[in-house]
């Protein structure tokens, strides 16, 4: 009889451990074009506001029309998901009309910029997401800020923001388990910043992966390595990265602040940034450490100060020392700015007059955080970064992006960004 009972708790087990595994690659498709019927695919009309309930949906208020029969821009489709990998592949074009698109994922993670299609034609692009949650396998949680809790990036659901002229075909959303992940460690400049006109390298740099490549970006306004490391990110991100993955971390805007016996350059900063390649290779995964970007801070030479210090020079050494990977972003956002100027560089950083955005009645001037054309060339910057370094990650750049000098950047005359309606003027932590 004992063993009748431990053979039906293992076969329930075993079936227990089977289904969560099919859950896991449970794929979702949704169809948007109510005059076709796709085999396999739900159908969702205008009307369908997402729910936890239904689990797919367009969501946030007043964002409820979409389809060939025509659009509000932007607009949301959230989809409850585990967490993990997903390839989103999604069919534009319009059958009578012309179409453009921009689709953004999670907190304003820009994945595809300015697709068009002509009347009658259709197009299918792809590319990954990365879902992720506070929760710590068998350890807790990670430690949010107040204003994190209600962040896409932390939610349960995979969410796509559609701007521009889109109109939207399919949507499909498949787990993939064989891409490689760049965990992403930083700060203010980092971190998918979710509100207008703030942004930085780490929401652009999507853009510029093909599939085989995911992000997930754990960074967070105002941290240091210290407080990176107290509020558990670290440890939820060894707790997920694998081998062959990546972890790119860069800090010093705000450990400049940190004034303790053992703060500084060449103290707690040096020990942590070694504590973070430690962790990395023990794991298998390959750490890359990153400067930090400067702040626009002319001379009257017309040459950027350095404002930070000593730890551009202690993040070279370790990196030196440990033979790690060196992107040296301080020094390229030092060319990028210099070739701007002292006046026309304000235009890569978050300077508005005010009622620039709704609500803004105090004019913006901010010196250490970008708008989207900053954080957009930024990221140009880390791609060069990676060819220039030869990492593997190198090959999944798409195709087409050219080799990117930041003392010729881009003119942020011609650059093209569609606005989230989110566009609140509270300032990111840290300076």
């Amino acid at each position: 009889m004992q063993t009748i009972r431990v053979q039906s708790t293992l076969f329930l087990l075993i079936i227990g451990l089977m289904s969560s595994a099919q859950s896991k690659k449970q794929i979702y498709q949704y169809n948007f074009n109510p005059k076709l019927s796709r085999k396999g695919y739900t159908p969702v009309s205008a009307g369908v506001i997402y729910s936890a309930a239904r689990g797919f949906g367009f969501d946030q208020a007043g964002n409820t029309v979409t389809g060939p029969a025509g659009s509000s821009h932007p607009f949301y489709f959230s989809v409850k998901v585990p967490e993990g990998n997903y390839k989103v592949t999604v069919t534009f074009g319009d059958a009578q009309r012309a179409t453009l698109s921009t689709v953004k994922a999670e907190s304003r993670r820009l994945m595809l910029e300015n697709i068009s299609t002509a009347p009658g034609k259709f197009l299918r692009k792809s590319f990954i997401v990365n879902v992720k949650d506070r929760q710590i396998a068998g350890n807790g949680q990670v430690k949010l800020k107040p204003r994190e809790l209600d962040k896409l990036d932390w939610d349960d659901k995979l969410t796509l923001e559609f701007d521009q002229q889109t109109v939207l075909q399919t949507v499909r959303i498949v787990p993939v388990e064989d891409q490689v992940t760049i965990y992403l460690c930083g700060n203010s400049t980092v971190v998918n910043q979710e509100d207008e006109p703030w942004a930085s390298w780490g929401q652009m740099i999507t853009r510029f992966f093909k599939p085989g490549i995911a992000v997930s970006n754990h960074a967070e306004s105002g941290l240091t390595l210290g407080s990176f490391l107290s509020s558990l990110r670290l440890e939820k991100i060894m707790s997920v990265i694998k081998p062959g993955d990546y972890l790119f971390v860069e800090f010093g805007h705000n450990d400049q602040k940190a004034k303790g016996p053992n703060d500084g350059a060449w103290k707690s900063y040096t020990d942590r940034l070694k504590l973070f390649v430690e962790q990395a290779r023990a794991k298998g995964a390959i750490p890359v450490i990153v400067t930090s970007t400067s702040r626009r801070s002319f001379g009257a030479d017309g040459k950027i100060i350095n404002s930070l210090g000593d730890f551009p020079a202690a993040a070279r050494k370790v990196a030196a020392y440990e033979n790690v990977a060196l992107i040296d972003l301080n020094l390229l956002s030092t060319r990028f700015y210099e070739a701007l100027g002292e006046d026309a560089s304000k235009k890569a950083f978050v300077h508005y007059p005010a009622n620039s955005y709704p609500g803004q009645d105090k004019a913006l001037a901010d010196n250490t955080h970008f708008n989207p054309y900053g954080a957009y060339e930024l990221a140009k910057c880390m791609i060069q970064g990676i060819r220039d370094k030869h990492l593997g990650l190198q090959k999944f750049i798409v195709n087409g992006v050219p080799v990117f000098d930041p003392s010729h950047p881009d003119s942020p005359e011609t650059f093209i960004w569609s606005e989230s309606p989110a566009r609140p003027s509270l300032k990111p932590d840290g300076n």
